[in-house]
C-alpha cells in the first residue's frame, strides 16, 4: 500500500468531513432563515434557494474544503489504486464527528461515538484484509460506457427514491445516491490522471476530463440535497461506506484491480460484522433524529416555577 497515497487519502477525508460540516452549517441557517424548497422539483424555486445559500460564508468555506478534498484526492489516485484511496476516504465519518461536535456545540450521545468508532475500525480491518492489487492507471477498453450507464441508472433510481422519502430515511438514500456519483467522479480522476504522461493535449482530447467535471458537479448538487434532507448522522454512513464499496466494484471493472480477501479471512469478517455493527447502532442512535446538528444553540431550559 503506498505510504503517499494513504497520507493524501486521509487528508481528503479531512477535508470532506469539513466540507459537509460547514455546509450543513449553511443549509440550517437557510432553513432558519427563508422557507425550504418544496420536496418536488420546481427549478425556479430550486435555483432561488442555491443562490441564497451561494451568499452563506460557511457554505463558501465548505466549498473551498471540498476543492482541497478534491486536489489531495487526485493526488492519492495518482499514485495508489482506487480500491485502496475510496475506501481510506471513508474515515471522514469520524472528521465529520469531531469537526461537527465543534461546529454545532452539540455532543453526540456515547452510542454514536461508538457506532462511528466500529464503522472506522471495522473499515480499517476490511481494507488490510481486501490486499487490493494496483490495477491499471487507465480504464480498460469498453468498459466506460455499461458502467456509465448503470452509474446514472442508479443515481436516478436512488433520487428518485429520496425524494419520496422523509426525514432520516431520505437522507440516507440520497447519500447513497451522492456516494455513487462521488465514486464516479473518483474513478473518472484517476482515468484523467493515469493519462497526464500522455500529455495535456491528449488529457483534453479525450472527453474523460469533462466527464469528471460534470460528475463532480453533480454530486455537489446531490449533496446539497442530502444535507438538506437531514442530519449528518443519517446520511454520511451511507455516503462514505456507500463510496468506498462501490469504489471497490469500479475499481474492478475499469481498471482491473483485485480484491483478495482469502488471504485474511478472519481480519475480513471481523472488519465486516463491525462495519454492520456500526451501522446498525447508528440508525439506533438518537442524533439519527436530527437533533444533534439541526440547530447550532442548545434549546432553553424552561424556567422553574412552571412559567415559560
Amino acid at each position: 500500500m503506498n505510504a503517499l497515497a494513504v497520507v493524501l487519502a486521509l487528508l481528503a477525508a479531512l477535508a470532506n468531513g469539513a466540507a459537509s460540516v460547514l455546509q450543513r452549517r449553511a443549509v440550517m441557517e437557510q432553513t432558519e432563515d427563508h422557507d425550504d424548497p418544496p420536496r418536488r422539483w420546481q427549478v425556479r424555486k430550486a435555483v432561488a434557494w442555491l443562490v441564497r445559500l451561494l451568499r452563506r460564508p460557511y457554505w463558501l468555506a465548505g466549498a473551498a474544503a471540498l476543492g482541497f478534498s478534491a486536489g489531495f484526492q487526485a493526488g492519492a489516485l495518482a499514485v495508489g489504486s482506487l480500491s485502496v484511496v475510496q475506501p481510506l476516504m471513508a474515515s471522514e465519518l469520524l472528521f465529520t464527528l469531531l469537526l461537527g461536535t465543534a461546529v454545532f456545540r452539540h455532543r453526540p450521545g456515547g452510542l454514536t461515538w461508538l457506532s462511528f468508532l466500529m464503522l472506522a475500525v471495522g473499515l480499517g480491518l476490511f481494507l488490510g484484509a481486501a490486499g487490493a492489487s494496483a490495477g491499471n492507471t487507465t480504464g480498460q477498453a469498453g468498459t466506460w460506457l455499461p458502467a456509465g450507464l448503470c452509474v446514472a441508472a442508479a443515481v436516478a433510481a436512488l433520487f428518485g427514491l429520496g425524494q419520496v422519502l422523509r426525514g432520516a430515511a431520505s437522507a440516507a438514500v440520497l447519500g447513497l445516491a451522492t456516494s455513487v456519483c462521488f465514486a464516479c467522479t473518483a474513478a473518472l480522476i484517476k482515468e484523467v490522471t493515469g493519462r497526464i504522461p500522455e500529455g495535456i493535449v491528449a488529457v483534453l482530447a479525450t472527453g474523460y476530463f469533462y466527464a469528471a467535471c460534470a460528475a463532480g458537479l453533480l454530486s455537489l448538487l446531490l449533496l446539497q440535497s442530502t444535507l438538506r434532507a437531514g442530519s449528518l448522522a443519517a446520511s454520511q454512513p451511507a455516503l462514505t461506506l456507500g463510496d468506498a464499496l462501490v469504489s471497490v466494484v469500479l475499481g474492478r471493472v475499469l481498471f482491473d484491480e483485485r480484491v483478495a480477501l482469502g488471504t485474511y479471512p478472519v481480519q475480513a469478517v471481523l472488519g465486516g460484522c463491525l462495519l454492520v455493527a456500526g451501522t446498525v447502532g447508528l440508525s439506533l442512535s438518537p442524533a439519527v433524529a436530527g437533533s444533534w446538528d439541526a440547530t447550532t444553540t442548545p434549546p432553553r431550559r424552561p424556567a422553574r416555577g412552571g412559567h415559560r
